[in-house]
C-alpha cells in the first residue's frame, strides 16, 4: 500500500478514538451531573432493577416533561396562608391525628397545584417533584404510603406522626422554594 493510504488509515483511527474518548466524556459528565442532580433520587431510580442508562434516560424524561411546566413560587400571601394552615394541622394531629394527615396530604396537593405541578395522580406529582426536590422527594413518598395505609386502618400513631413530619420537609421546601430567588437552575 501507498504511505498515503495508511497514513489514512491511521488518520481515520485517530479521529475514532478521539471521538470515543469523547462520548465516554461525555456520558460520565451526565452521569455526574444527574447523580449530583438528583442525589437520592438518582440511586433509587438506578437501583430500582433498570440498567443505568435506562433509570437515567427516565430522569432525564422527568426533566424534560418538568421544563414543559410553569411551575412558579407562591406569592408572600399564600406562603403565610399555607403557613397558618400547616400550623392549625399539627394542633390538630394531638386530638386527631388521621384527620391531620389526610389534610397534610390535601395541603400539599393545594400548594402543588398553584406552584403549577401536576396533581392528576401521585407518581406523576412524585416525579415531578423529584426534579425541583430531589432530596425531600422519598419523604413525600413515606409520607404518602402512610396515608394510603390510613384509608384502610392499618397505621399506628407512630406511622401517622412519621407521616406528618414526612409531609413537613417537602412542604416547606415547596413554601420556601422561589421566595428568595432561590429557585434550582439547570444547566
Amino acid at each position: 500500500m501507498d504511505a498515503w493510504v495508511w497514513i489514512l488509515v491511521a488518520v481515520v483511527a485517530f479521529l475514532a478514538i478521539v471521538c470515543i474518548a469523547l462520548l465516554v466524556a461525555r456520558q460520565r459528565r451526565r452521569r455526574r451531573s444527574m447523580q449530583e442532580w438528583f442525589g437520592p433520587e438518582y440511586n433509587r431510580s438506578v437501583e430500582s432493577g433498570r440498567s443505568r442508562r435506562k433509570a437515567e434516560g427516565e430522569l432525564a424524561d422527568r426533566v424534560e416533561r418538568r421544563d414543559e411546566l410553569n411551575i412558579r413560587p407562591l406569592t408572600e400571601a399564600a406562603r403565610e396562608r399555607y403557613a397558618a394552615q400547616w400550623t392549625e394541622l399539627q394542633v390538630q394531629f394531638v386530638d386527631r391525628p388521621v384527620v391531620a394527615v389526610v389534610e397534610a396530604d390535601d395541603l400539599l396537593t393545594q400548594v402543588m397545584r398553584e406552584r403549577g405541578y401536576p396533581v392528576d395522580n401521585f407518581e406523576s406529582q412524585s416525579e415531578m417533584i423529584s426534579v425541583d426536590h430531589p432530596d425531600v422527594v422519598q419523604n413525600y413518598r413515606t409520607g404518602h404510603a402512610i396515608y394510603a395505609k390510613t384509608t384502610d386502618g392499618s397505621a399506628s400513631t407512630e406511622d401517622l406522626r412519621r407521616a406528618v413530619v414526612a409531609y413537613r420537609a417537602l412542604f416547606e421546601d415547596l413554601l420556601a422554594d422561589g421566595s428568595n430567588g432561590d429557585e434550582r437552575t439547570r444547566s
